[in-house]
């Protein structure tokens, strides 16, 4: 039999749905071999499964391990040594560094920012309403929303978006050259570097402030804390942003699921309504990434040392035997149990925050606009098929 290759291709026409032969996998061969980037790694694509190996200290996250199953051997890396923050590390150095920005994430402190990111949604909406109809809502309401969010939250100026926009736009390409992808790390990470310099000298309240006080310390040296300003500047606004644009048109095309949004201002239903939009989309399409380090027996195979690992959370939930009707957009669902957001020591360090900015985005774009549609077919629409991060490069709306 050949080997199937990965990244696999959806169906046309299904643009919400993962492929159709991850779903024939998942119901024939749950743990298969398949190429990747011309090596083989095994493929693991039922809930339980992808959970329990996400939990397992026996799989790496080092980019660097081999058998890893990535298209380059080294993460990302500047000429000054500034990496990708903790994503790509292990414990204890992932613990050690993650701690370090913990705290601006916790619950309580995100709650504090709701009020400021209603004002930003709101203000946002206003100028939608008062400005050209149809319009790109990629480009003026879904982008804006987390970068001006995740730049107050780790002190960025907002006035540099457009640069580091495009840079990240480059570095998660999935079409991107090996030398267009370092140069647009390069970028970044000598933009977060220059920047963590500035608060070191005059910091402020925010994030990047906060680290330098441990590169004072001496706990964190300065190209760590560029490395975890460069983390948490792609992924505060890239997978939010094509969360609410995807999120919309999936909306739009179950108009009945959004007269739930539309009609309620019951917060439980919101929350309940993001979860299962999360669970639902997947904006992270090409599976999380792991190194065997010990064997680890599964389904009667030997993942051995050495070996690649890809968890594909797109199939995992779509699961039938954790969620009924899986392909269903049901709001109403108790969707909780999705693994949208990772499992496992390297779950997602901003999942409040995300959920908080949908929630805010869900319960107030469509109550605030209620015959929003789409100004274009939906065969026009452009998605992302070539991106780390799923969802379309531009949804034209009018009202």
């Amino acid at each position: 039999m050949t080997t199937p290759v990965y990244p696999m291709t959806r169906a046309s026409g299904c643009p919400f749905d993962p492929p159709p032969q991850l779903r024939d996998l998942q119901a024939e061969a749950p743990l298969t071999k398949v190429n990747i980037f011309g090596k083989d790694a095994w493929l693991v694509t039922r809930y339980d499964d992808q959970r329990t190996l996400l939990a397992d200290p026996r799989l790496s996250s080092d980019v660097r391990r081999s058998g890893y199953p990535s298209p380059t051997g080294e993460p990302p890396r500047n000429d000054d040594g500034v990496g990708i923050g903790f994503i790509l590390m292990d414990d204890p150095e992932h613990a050690r560094l993650r701690r370090m920005v913990t705290a601006p994430f916790m619950i309580k402190r995100i709650e504090a920012m709701r009020p400021g990111v209603q004002q930003i949604v709101d203000g946002l909406i206003d100028d939608l309403l008062a400005g050209p109809n149809p319009v790109d809502l990629v480009e003026a309401f879904a982008l804006p929303v987390p970068s001006l969010v995740i730049c107050r939250l780790l002190g960025v100026p907002y006035a540099d978006h457009g640069y580091f926009q495009q840079n990240s736009k480059n570095l998660i390409r999935m079409t991107a050259t090996p030398e267009e992808r370092a140069a647009a790390h390069g970028n970044l990470a000598t933009y977060l570097d220059n920047l963590v310099g500035e608060k070191l000298e005059n910091p402020g309240d925010d994030l990047l402030s906060g680290l330098t006080d441990r590169v004072k310390a001496g706990e964190l040296t300065r190209q760590d804390a560029a490395g975890i300003g460069v983390l948490l500047l792609i992924a505060g606004h890239e997978t939010t942003a094509n969360m609410i644009a995807l999120g919309t048109l999936a909306l739009l095309e179950h108009p009945d699921q959004l007269a739930v949004l539309r009609e309620t201002d019951d917060p439980k239903v919101v929350a309940g309504a993001v979860e299962e939009l999360l669970r639902y989309l997947n904006i992270t399409h090409n599976g999380r990434r792991r190194a065997v380090l010990e064997d680890i027996e599964l389904h009667g195979q030997v993942l051995k040392a050495g070996d690649g690992v890809i968890l594909p959370n797109d199939i995992g939930n779509r699961d039938p035997s954790v969620f009924e009707n899986p392909d269903a957009l049901d709001l109403g669902r108790d969707a909780r149990r999705h693994v949208a957001f990772g499992f496992g020591v390297h779950q997602c360090l901003g999942q409040p925050l995300a959920r908080m900015e949908l929630q805010v985005v869900y319960s107030t774009l469509y109550r605030r606009i209620p015959t929003l549609r789409r100004a274009v077919g939906l065969e026009e629409i452009p998605f992302k098929h070539d991106g780390a991060v799923y969802g379309v490069y531009s949804l034209p709306v009018t009202w």
